[in-house]
Order: C-alpha cells, then structure tokens, then sequence
C-alpha cells in the first residue's frame, strides 16, 4: 500500500497533540479519562501504520476500519472531557475539528477500497 501518504502524516500530528493534552491532563490530576483518550487517540495513528504493511487489501481495510473505530472513540472522549471542563472549548473544537477530518480521510479510503474489492 502508499507510503508516506497525507493520512499517516495527519495521524501521526494527531497523536502528537494527542500525547501533549494527555500530559498536561496528569499534570492536573485528571487520570482516568486522559488515559482513555491516550489509549484511542494514538491508536488511530498506530493502526494507519499497521496497515501500511498490509499483505493484501481486506487487510489493509480491516486495519483501516480500526483506526476509523478509534477516530470515532477519541471524538467521545474529547466531547467528554469539553463539556466537563477538563479542556476548554476552543482546545476541544480544534482537535474534534481534526479528528473529523482524519475520520473522513479514512472513511473516504475504507470507500474506495470495498469498491475495489467488490469489482475482483
């Protein structure tokens, strides 16, 4: 499959930002629901990777279909921690902006690759 593609770039900046709220959540005191958001939010990151070395292409959805799992996830858990006020609103618009995205980009590919697998 594509190497070096705009997914695993945006994926990867994600689970960054991701890692940096996470730390700062701690650093206040807040470990339950900052450690689900860890957990789900770099794992969207860790399974675009994983299906980069896919062998074929029902793999490379299965893979996709996790990572788009995880998307929707860290959107609850990044609803959850904004509306009880562990972030603020504009720090959880911004990253539910882009996990948004990311859950497009791949909900877009997972599309194209079942259209593919139908057509063989």
């Amino acid at each position: 499959m594509k190497k070096n593609n705009i997914i695993q770039e945006k994926s990867y900046q994600f689970a960054i930002k991701i890692v940096t709220l996470y730390k700062n959540l701690v650093e206040n005191q807040e470990f339950t629901l900052s450690r689900q958001l860890l957990k789900a939010g770099t794992s969207i990151g860790a399974n675009i990777e994983e299906a980069q070395g896919s062998y074929s292409k029902k793999e490379f959805l299965a893979k996709l279909s996790i990572a788009y799992k995880e998307a929707r996830e860290t959107k609850f858990w990044l609803r959850l921690l904004r509306d009880t006020n562990y972030i603020s609103i504009n720090e959880a618009n911004l990253l539910l902006e882009e996990c948004e995205e990311l859950l497009r980009i791949v909900g877009s590919i997972q599309k194209s690759i079942k259209q593919q697998l139908r057509k063989e």
